[in-house]
């Protein structure tokens, strides 16, 4: 981890996207001032799963997934976190260890906010507690409806839906390609599959022209058609 120069909040680019929209002009400044912030590379662990945590953190840039670990260490990726959001709130809220594990897959500008800043925040802020409980509530959907296509789709509805949501998150640019790189592995713990699979499907879609492949770029060529595919059965 590397210190870098303090970004500020009221000159963020994301701040009008971000949790701290409502405060006002001394909240924001007792957050500027109890915060720090850090440079952290790809391949660093911000919190391992069932640790106790005093803060949490608002990505100001780079891309953080977050995870479970199973049975013989395979990893269940949950939900990924990008610029303008914030990472580990619930376990504070919650007063719980954390229940995953959250690790950078692309360069990340964090800034780390005292437990005592979101509690004093809610406290006194009604418009920031509302947004803290809208924040929780649409994960809770998120992982529910992560339960469900686990449930009722298969592997090859699963991928589907899975491309579409890291469509909506990560945004497709003008050439369609999606903003985020991730290795054919970390798909296939998205999808909850084997490995094997992924790239036996991902092939399959190509070849449907559905999708196209660059390295581990992947480009959406029919949005329409995958949403078909990943709600054939529902």
């Amino acid at each position: 981890m590397n210190k870098i120069e303090m970004p500020q909040c009221e000159l963020c680019l994301h701040h009008f996207n971000s949790v701290f929209k409502n405060l006002n002009s001394e909240q924001l400044e007792s957050v500027n001032f109890e915060k720090s912030c850090r440079l952290y590379k790809k391949g660093d662990i911000i919190y391992h799963e069932g640790n106790r945590t005093s803060g949490f953190y608002c990505i100001s840039s780079g891309i953080i997934k977050v995870f479970k670990t199973g049975i013989e260490g395979r990893e269940q990726i949950i939900r990924f976190v990008k610029k303008g959001d914030i990472l580990g709130y619930r376990s504070l809220i919650s007063k719980e260890a954390a229940c995953s594990t959250a690790k950078v897959i692309e360069d990340a500008v964090m800034c780390f906010i005292p437990s005592e800043i979101l509690f004093s925040l809610v406290k006194s802020n009604i418009d920031f507690a509302m947004e803290i409980m809208q924040r929780t509530a649409k994960e809770l959907g998120e992982s529910n409806k992560l339960l469900v296509d686990m449930a009722q789709k298969n592997v090859r509805e699963r991928l589907a839906s899975v491309l579409i949501m890291l469509a909506e998150t990560f945004e497709l640019d003008d050439n369609k390609i999606l903003q985020i790189n991730l290795t054919r592995e970390e798909l296939a713990n998205i999808v909850g599959t084997a490995t094997e699979s992924v790239i036996r499907l991902l092939s399959e879609f190509k070849q449907d022209d559905l999708i196209d492949l660059k390295g581990r770029k992947i480009i959406i060529k029919n949005l329409d058609e995958l949403e078909e595919i990943s709600t054939m059965y529902l």
